[in-house]
């Protein structure tokens, strides 16, 4: 027995020790930093690089930490349920008394659990949306000059479970967070790393980690299947689908319309394929392989055809079919959907994030009592519009079945007209 003591105080004496070297190699004081206009305007720069205007409309974010702690999220009505072993807590993070606690499926009273519950959210939450955090109360902000370049230090001085807590944020030239390093109560090293790079981008168009890695030993942090979604706006997208029957566009073979009397197509939706004629151009447009497209003057076809004209009409055609077909395609890739109330009532704003010819823009639409788009509010940064009113109206069901509407007008009276509109299959 002895010798057992003899051995644990030896192997006592070496970790000490190796701690005590570990906290005067890695140990590093808090840097100093400048507060004011450039801090906050290199934060600002951070959550532009995350969307965080996505993440203010986001409605529901779910992960777990490390397999063990697991979470659900309703941004928009400040409820977090969480659930490990054999408890959950419905925790109502503006409303406590609303909270409520299960055990074995059992609702009680325990204190205790409760107190777990709201810790592990406060911890967990943050190393899932901590660059999100930096203009909550009680965060200051600081411009620090790190190893040659701009770094953001955020104190936290009061909220969460451990106030008091300091981050250093280094950022890439997107100014895309890649790592951050601590000086927290919990740690007595300061300035030990933790990578954040492994973002993913989620359905709702934030940026969220899927796990971390500490310069600690190299410790993992896993936070699962990290997904956010905003579930009713897409319930409200659906609706606006069925009222104008997409199923019955997703199977038109054939559209055809014209642009303002200027320019005519027609859509050959099976093959990819799109005549767009303007003035005494014709270009057959191979929407998936430019490089087949053919194009016609007067009719005759050039033998190399001019690729100015093939872009021209693909640019022509990127636009004039978003006047036509823009409510039909709410689901397609790189667009993202979030709910915003105007005047008491829920509209559906969409962000195009890729595709196109100008990705960025955003629509907010508004909709009749049976969910067909009455209008919508353009907000076009390259156009310098922001909220410019157009009508959607003179909706026709076509031989297809689909709805498709044949007009719009502006604010400032102008109106376009989509021509004769056809949808069919033969």
């Amino acid at each position: 027995m002895k010798k057992f003591f003899k051995f644990l105080g030896v192997v006592l004496f070496v970790l000490i020790g190796a701690l005590i070297i570990l906290y005067f190699v890695k140990n590093e004081p808090l840097p100093e930093g400048e507060q004011g206009k450039s801090a906050d305007a290199l934060a600002m720069k951070m959550l532009n690089a995350l969307n965080h205007e996505a993440y203010k409309n986001t409605e529901t974010i779910t992960w777990n930490f490390r397999n063990n702690h697991f979470y659900k999220w309703n941004k928009k009505d400040d409820i977090v349920v969480i659930s490990w072993d054999q408890n959950k807590v419905i925790l109502h993070t503006k409303n406590s008394i609303k909270t409520t606690v299960f055990m074995n499926d059992e609702k009680v009273e325990n204190a205790a659990v409760l107190k777990k519950a709201i810790d592990f959210y406060n911890n967990d939450s943050f190393w899932l949306v901590a660059p999100y955090k930096v203009f909550d109360s009680g965060a200051e902000r600081r411009l620090v000059n790190y190893e040659g370049k701009k770094a953001l230090l955020i104190t936290y001085t009061f909220g969460g479970s451990t106030p008091g807590d300091s981050y250093l944020w280094i950022l890439d030239e997107n100014y895309l967070p890649t790592s951050f390093k601590m000086w927290i109560n919990i740690i007595p090293i300061g300035g030990l790393a933790a990578t954040w790079s492994d973002w993913k981008n989620t359905e709702s168009g934030i940026k969220l980690p899927t796990k971390h890695t500490l310069s600690l030993f190299g410790l993992e942090i896993t936070l699962g299947n990290v997904k956010a979604v905003n579930e009713k706006a897409n319930i409200l997208a659906k609706r606006i689908l069925k009222a104008i029957h997409h199923d019955a566009y997703k199977n038109t073979r054939f559209l055809e319309w014209s642009f303002g009397g200027k320019r005519f197509f027609k859509w050959d939706k099976e093959d990819n394929i799109v005549d767009v004629s303007w003035d005494t151009i014709r270009v057959n447009l191979h929407t998936t392989n430019l490089k087949n497209s053919t194009v016609f003057f007067n009719n005759k076809e050039q033998k190399t055809p001019d690729t100015t004209r093939v872009k021209k009409a693909w640019n022509i055609f990127n636009n004039d079919s978003f006047w036509l077909v823009a409510p039909h395609k709410l689901f397609e890739k790189g667009i993202v959907r979030s709910i915003k109330k105007v005047n008491g009532n829920e509209t559906l704003l969409v962000k195009y994030t890729t595709g196109g010819s100008t990705p960025g823009d955003s629509y907010l639409w508004n909709l009749d009592a049976t969910d067909i788009p009455t209008s919508y509010n353009m907000f076009v940064p390259s156009l310098n519009m922001d909220g410019v009113l157009a009508t959607w109206e003179g909706w026709k069901k076509t031989e297809s079945g689909t709805l498709l509407p044949t007009n719009h007008t502006f604010s400032s009276g102008n109106e376009l007209s989509m021509g004769t509109v056809k949808a069919y299959n033969k």
